[in-house]
Formats: C-alpha cells, sequence, structure tokens
C-alpha cells in the first residue's frame, strides 16, 4: 500500500471512528431537547462549513449552485432529508433507542442497493439478491416477533439513502453542500432558539461549560467530514466502503455495553441477519476488487 492510499484509509478510519462515538456526546448532551441540540449543529455547522468554503476559495460554486433553479430543489429535498435524519437520530439516542439507529445504518447499504435498482438500472445479481432477501427477513421477523415495523431504524436508512440519492444529482462537493443545506435550515434554527421556553436555549444565559458543549455540535459534525473528505479523495469508493460499519457497529457497543439498553435474542436475530447480508456484500465486493484494477480516487467528494 502506497503513502496515498495508507494516510487515506488512516483517514477512512478517523472519520468513521469518530461517527462511532458522536453519540457519547448526545448522551452527555441528554437534557438539553433533541431539537434544541439540532439548532445548535445547525448553526454552528453552518458558520464552520461556511468558512471551509471560503478558505477554499469555492465561494463561486455556491452562487452558481444557487442560481440554477434545478440544483434549488434539490438542495430543498437534501435540506429536509439531513435535517430529518439529524433530528430522528438525536432523538433515538437520548431517548434510548440507540440500538434501532445502529441497526438503521446497518441497514443503509442495502437501501442504497435497492434506490441503485430502482433509480439507476443497477443490475442485482445473484449476491446482492440474496442479501437484499435476507434484510427483507430481518423486517419481518421484527415486524412477527414485536407486532410493528422497526421504523426508527427504517426511517433512518431511508431517508440517509435518499439524502446521498438527492447529493448524487446535486452534484456538489460535501463542504459546499452542508453549507448551503445548514444555510436553509439557519432561519429554522434561530427562529427556534429565539421562541424556546427551555433554560438551555438563551446562549447569554447558559453556563460557559453548556454553550462551549452546544458549540461542539458543529465541529462533531465537521471533523469526521473533513476526514470523510480526505479519504475519499485518497482511495476508492470500493475501499471506503469497508470502513462504513465502524460507526454502527460502535453505536450497537455502546448501546449495549455502555448504556444498557437490552439486546433481547429476538433482537439478535435481526441484527444476525443484517450482518449476515452485509458479511456477503463485503465478501464479493472483496473479490471483485481482486478481480480488477484499483479505482481511481474520486474526484469529487461525495456527500456524507
Amino acid at each position: 500500500m502506497d503513502n496515498t492510499a495508507r494516510n487515506g484509509a488512516l483517514y477512512a478510519l478517523t472519520a468513521y471512528s469518530l461517527w462511532a462515538v458522536a453519540p457519547i456526546y448526545f448522551k452527555v448532551m441528554q437534557a438539553v431537547p433533541a431539537i434544541e441540540i439540532l439548532a445548535n449543529r445547525v448553526i454552528w455547522s453552518f458558520l464552520l462549513t461556511l468558512g471551509m468554503v471560503l478558505l477554499m476559495k469555492k465561494r463561486h460554486v455556491l452562487i452558481s449552485t444557487l442560481k440554477s433553479s434545478r440544483a434549488r430543489w434539490a438542495l430543498l429535498a437534501s435540506t429536509l432529508l439531513i435535517g430529518f435524519n439529524w433530528g430522528l437520530f438525536i432523538w433515538a439516542v437520548n431517548a434510548n433507542f440507540m440500538l434501532s439507529a445502529s441497526l438503521g445504518y446497518y441497514i443503509n447499504p442495502l437501501i442504497n442497493i435497492l434506490f441503485g435498482m430502482i433509480f439507476f438500472k443497477d443490475k442485482l445479481g445473484k449476491v446482492r439478491t440474496l442479501a437484499a432477501g435476507l434484510c427483507l427477513i430481518a423486517v419481518l421477523f421484527e415486524v412477527i416477533q414485536f407486532g410493528r415495523l422497526p421504523w426508527i431504524a427504517l426511517m433512518l436508512a431511508t431517508s440517509f439513502a435518499l439524502y446521498g440519492l438527492v447529493r448524487k444529482k446535486l452534484g456538489v462537493d460535501s463542504f459546499t453542500g452542508m453549507t448551503l443545506e445548514t444555510g436553509l435550515l439557519l432561519p429554522v434554527a434561530a427562529v427556534y432558539l429565539w421562541f424556546s421556553t427551555s433554560p438551555t436555549s438563551s446562549h447569554f444565559d447558559n453556563s460557559l461549560t453548556i454553550n462551549l458543549l452546544l458549540f461542539a455540535a458543529g465541529p462533531i459534525t465537521m471533523v469526521p467530514l473533513m476526514c470523510f473528505a480526505a479519504a475519499a479523495n485518497r482511495i476508492s469508493l470500493t475501499a471506503l466502503g469497508f470502513f462504513q460499519y465502524i460507526a454502527p457497529s460502535g453505536m450497537f457497543l455502546l448501546a449495549v455495553f455502555v448504556y444498557g439498553e437490552t439486546l433481547t435474542t429476538a433482537k439478535l436475530i435481526t441484527f444476525a441477519l443484517i450482518w449476515t447480508a452485509l458479511a456477503i456484500l463485503s465478501i464479493d465486493s472483496l473479490n471483485n476488487l481482486r478481480r480488477r484494477k484499483p479505482d481511481p480516487a474520486p474526484l469529487v467528494t461525495p456527500a456524507k
């Protein structure tokens, strides 16, 4: 492995490891309403990403994107999707549904495959059909066992997959896209904090510790994104895909061994079915990678 690929792997490992432990932050902030954490995440992420875009001299990309009617509609859709995804994830973690959140991000690659088949006419193939079938069995098992759909997992997985789909159509880099998305959400976040009666909604009345923790929502969003961007520019997306299971695995371990969420036998069977599907996909991807030359590093950073 050359230095570029090695550095890319280290950046990917860092990004997904940070995403894996991010729920610790939301647990620390459990006394603050989820929507208030989301509002602060939007505000500080906007300021940081805007600074990055200006630093990278990409202001023209912001302007050209906003001038396009098609891009504005895509941007509106991606903004609504990421806002919903972030909000649901924060709520799920703080409401002790971290296992469900973990399951959602395990399912996400399988939802991506389904969307690829629907929107891009991708061929499913025997291996991917088997993996998708196992995912369907896992969902049906949950319905039979608990009498309801695993809606938190499915909504997290579907909203993030749709977000990735829209961002692919939008065709802008991660920092530009997030600047525009958080910029659209900024007025909503500001109005919420202005009218909120929560004791922590006013930064002027909070302690320095609380304000620093609220500000940390921005770096917690930005730092792994920056590492991901650096990784995506150094290694292929196929290679990058092998790191994506670190984040939900970290959430799973935190939920069970740190925060004491109950892992029933039925829930473990659901996870086992999903893990088997992902193992099949990973082995198939590894075999495909070995049969061909490495993909060139992407020139445009995919959205995350």
